[in-house]
């Protein structure tokens, strides 16, 4: 992320995933990072009873976390100090813990290793499926994160102004069709920080489109749809089913029915189309 701000964000992603990894394992200790110049810098660690840890910076393919990110799979051993599957570039910080067993899951996105979460025991312990799925879990749910983020930062840098008033229709149909993958996005979003960022990138979307620098006038000027049937709207505006709808934003087809029934209803639309013209004229939709 380019801004201070959306790495401190980052930075309490990570700090929020390595107190899961912590929890969901069970393992003592938990720490981890994301990568910074080439090499991933541990930012946040749980559990540990020296700060030997403290400083730890792992390049690709050293140690255990690095043979992680560069096979962009987990990496595990239950002996770490007679461990000859890994280089020992790290001893000072992990064998300074006191760690035996460990656990190195790598943060991937969109195919490129973004980071690193580590589970460690000072006693030897087996690590199976058990241990190593839900820990995929927490990885998986930092990268899906991280992607949607990415997303939000691309369509921030890309969106501009309007250059002229009239939008041509291929670039309008690609406005209308970014809009509502933005709106699928925004549902699955628990971070209110990101929504809000998710909202600006829809208000720009919206004035790219020309549409929300005229304000709606008589009746529409008082329409407020709820999030849910902005986002069945914004979906049928492109044409999908009701069953297409529910399964792209993850609802049932009858929810979908009973958003598009409200949403017609305080267009005072008969049809979904007239609801989408009316929602337009509203600055509602692109």
């Amino acid at each position: 992320m380019s801004s201070s701000l959306a790495a401190e964000s980052e930075t309490e992603l990570v700090a929020r995933a390595v107190r899961e990894l912590s929890r969901r394992t069970r393992f003592p200790v938990a720490f981890g990072g994301l990568v910074e110049e080439g090499a991933v810098s541990v930012t946040t660690i749980v559990g540990n009873r020296t700060h030997s840890l403290d400083g730890l910076r792992v390049r690709p393919e050293r140690g255990l976390g690095g043979r992680a990110m560069t096979e962009l799979r987990p990496r595990m051993t239950s002996d770490y100090r007679s461990s000859q599957q890994i280089t020992h570039d790290y001893d000072g910080f992990i064998l300074g813990e006191g760690l035996r067993t460990l656990l190195a899951v790598p943060i991937v996105v969109n195919g490129r290793s973004r980071g690193v979460l580590y589970a460690g025991a000072w006693e030897q312990t087996q690590i199976g499926g058990v241990t190593t799925a839900p820990a995929m879990q927490v990885a998986q749910s930092v990268a899906d994160e991280m992607r949607i983020r990415d997303e939000v930062d691309r369509r921030l840098r890309t969106s501009a102004p309007p250059a002229a008033t009239v939008v041509a229709t291929s670039q309008r149909e690609e406005l209308r069709e970014s809009f509502a993958e933005l709106r699928s996005i925004a549902a699955s979003v628990d971070d209110s920080a990101l929504r809000a960022r998710l909202a600006e990138v829809e208000r720009r979307l919206l004035t790219l489109a020309g549409e929300s620098l005229a304000p709606a006038t008589g009746a529409l000027s008082s329409v407020r749809l709820s999030p849910r049937e902005t986002d069945v709207l914004a979906c049928a505006a492109l044409g999908s089913t009701n069953t297409e709808i529910a399964a792209h934003l993850g609802l049932r087809e009858g929810t979908v029915k009973a958003y598009l029934g409200t949403a017609m209803s305080k267009l005072d639309a008969s049809t979904r189309h007239a609801a989408v013209v009316k929602a337009r004229r509203a600055g509602l939709l692109p």
